[in-house]
């Protein structure tokens, strides 16, 4: 049995953020992600550009450094793998944590890795900070579980000459249904909003908008996907139903948090809000022994906080815990 001071859940950013803070207050510290190291990163769109400067992801005090003033998602993972580099993270990827038992100081931590093999560790203390991408939203329609159904947009060159329907009207909405456009597929948008969001990024929205304006993208607003078929679409819209050819589909609806996996491990939240409840000091949830940290701390307003937020409470968790050895 592999004994451990602290285990942190999920290496993406905030976590590699926390077992950095935890290693510099002497408490060996060993990450587990189901997948790569910064998983969420590494499926954004492969062109994708970050809505902030590089000083606002930066974690451990490691300048970050990009070619324009914002960072892109290339320039993004070249940086963390940098930072994990640096501090010699112990960083277990393509391992899934697949349940915590124990209490408080006496943690045991079971594992599947990437041989399949069961594994288990002790821990004294856990840091879940398993994020919200990994779990796409669902469309809820007949049909979504066709191969042709896309949940995670990451370049447009195999979508040539195709017609694509991208459901959803924000970011990720509009930079899917731009680059498909220009390279050569014939796009429809869904969206069940009278227009294209107002998150949209600034540079984002009057291309978009200026695109289905002279009908390059054939934008159906207020109206939804009612099915997916192997070579349509069916859509209601406020003038009727409509069977639009169809391709592929591109589910860009958002992602939520793995509650199930929280609740699992006694992680309770505010019914109203869906935030778990923590002490807002210290991060620790109402199951002693286990904080949380990074976007699953606002439940489901994922919109509430980002890298640039979250990399800090690394800090106040590895402060509490140090406090109580």
């Amino acid at each position: 049995m592999k004994r451990l001071d602290a285990v942190v859940v999920g290496a993406g950013p905030t976590g590699l953020a926390c077992a950095i803070e935890l290693e510099q207050r002497g408490i060996p510290t060993v990450v587990f992600d189901k997948g790569c190291l910064l998983n969420s990163i590494y499926n954004y769109p492969t062109h994708m550009v970050f809505f902030t400067t590089p000083e606002l992801l930066e974690i451990g005090g490691i300048p970050m450094t990009a070619i324009r003033d914002k960072p892109n998602r290339t320039e993004a993972l070249k940086y963390y793998r940098r930072v994990a580099q640096h501090f010699r993270l112990n960083i277990h990827q393509y391992e899934r944590v697949e349940r915590i038992e124990g209490d408080d100081g006496a943690f045991l931590v079971h594992t599947i890795d990437r041989t399949g093999r069961a594994q288990a560790y002790e821990a004294r203390k856990i840091v879940l900070s398993t994020g919200y991408y990994d779990l796409p939203n669902r469309l809820g329609v007949p049909g979504e579980d066709l191969d042709k159904v896309v949940y995670y947009y990451r370049e447009p060159h195999p979508y040539y000459d195709m017609d694509v329907a991208v459901v959803g009207g924000n970011n990720s909405a509009a930079i899917a249904a731009l680059e498909l456009h220009r390279s050569g597929a014939r796009v429809s948008l869904v969206h069940r909003g009278e227009a294209i969001t107002s998150h949209v990024k600034y540079w984002i929205k009057p291309d978009i908008e200026n695109r289905i304006q002279c009908g390059e993208v054939q934008a159906h607003f207020r109206s939804r996907l009612l099915e997916i078929r192997p070579e349509s679409i069916r859509v209601a819209t406020p003038e009727g139903e409509l069977e639009i050819k169809n391709d592929f589909v591109f589910a860009m609806i958002g992602y939520h948090p793995d509650v199930e996996f929280l609740a699992r491990h006694g992680i309770v939240f505010e019914p109203e809000s869906g935030r778990p409840y923590t002490d807002p000091e210290t991060l620790e949830s109402r199951r002693r022994g286990i904080y949380l940290a990074g976007v699953i701390v606002a439940g489901m307003h994922t919109n509430e906080i980002f890298i640039e937020n979250g990399r800090f409470h690394g800090k106040k968790i590895a402060e509490a815990i140090a406090r109580g050895r």
